[in-house]
């Protein structure tokens, strides 16, 4: 099989006495098993320079979660509560990269900040604290230290009529893991919804007119794809896309 190259951006991390560039392992493992393909790790320097050659490079981008949410600064809302973990580094290279990407039509799947990152780019909004806005509710993990028990199921979600997810699985709800604060207070337009929480919170979207494909979820699809039917659906179409994208720069 012919095996795509998936960037995945970095977070930065402080490690000790040094800022460390770093992703989950999890999302690598997602890359390479789940899209079949071959991961890099790009740093987040927030060099221009440096996104050409990143767009040149990849065949698609995965854009991974993090405990760091996007400054609001970058879709005009309200500052950050006191100790908001942010990362000034990625918010410098995710943004102005997604936003290559999609003019360049390079397949890009978004998980969790991911999601987030996408919609601001694209001209959304956001809540930041969505189990306090009234109707919604709480969206974050368990108090627990067990992973399986932190990534497990915890609600349904209903697919879109016609939706992507609805066409990979042929079912209309299935379930999701939530670990997540922050959600989409408005799609940004370009944006369709393909799959929504009981309390009508997006938790998948899809562009409707992107040159090439682009998804993302609110979920953690990476965790354990394996077991997963919605998991493996999502990494395969995204490999897919990859892979074709490849085909095409080889010819």
């Amino acid at each position: 099989m012919l095996q795509p190259i998936i960037g995945i951006p970095c977070d930065v991390k402080q490690i000790g006495l040094f800022p460390f560039h770093a992703v989950g392992e999890k999302y690598i493992t997602a890359a390479v098993g789940g899209a079949g393909g071959v991961a890099i790790l790009i740093p987040s320097l927030g060099d221009a320079s440096q996104l050409r050659a990143i767009v040149d490079l990849v065949d698609g981008i995965l854009l991974p979660g993090s405990p760091s949410n996007v400054e609001p600064h970058h879709y005009q809302g309200e500052p950050s509560r006191e100790g908001t973990l942010h990362d000034k580094a990625r918010d410098a290279t995710t943004l102005p990269l997604i936003d290559m990407l999609v003019k360049e039509g390079v397949p890009l799947l978004g998980i969790c900040r991911g999601f987030q990152e996408i919609n601001v780019v694209m001209g959304g909004e956001l809540h930041q604290h969505v189990q306090e806005v009234p109707g919604l509710h709480d969206h974050r993990e368990p108090d627990t230290q067990d992973l399986d028990h932190m990534y497990g199921p915890a609600h349904p979600v209903s697919l879109a009529a016609g939706s992507w997810l609805q066409g990979w699985l042929g079912c209309d709800s299935v379930q999701v893991n939530s670990i997540h604060q922050q959600g989409i207070k408005r799609l940004a337009d370009g944006l369709v919804a393909e799959a929504l929480a009981e309390d009508g919170l997006v938790e998948a979207y899809r562009f409707d007119k992107a040159p090439g494909f682009a998804y993302a979820v609110q979920w953690h699809p990476e965790w354990k794809y394996w077991d997963n039917k919605a998991s493996q659906a999502i990494f395969k179409a995204f490999g897919d896309a990859c892979r074709e994208r490849r085909m095409r720069r080889n010819q």
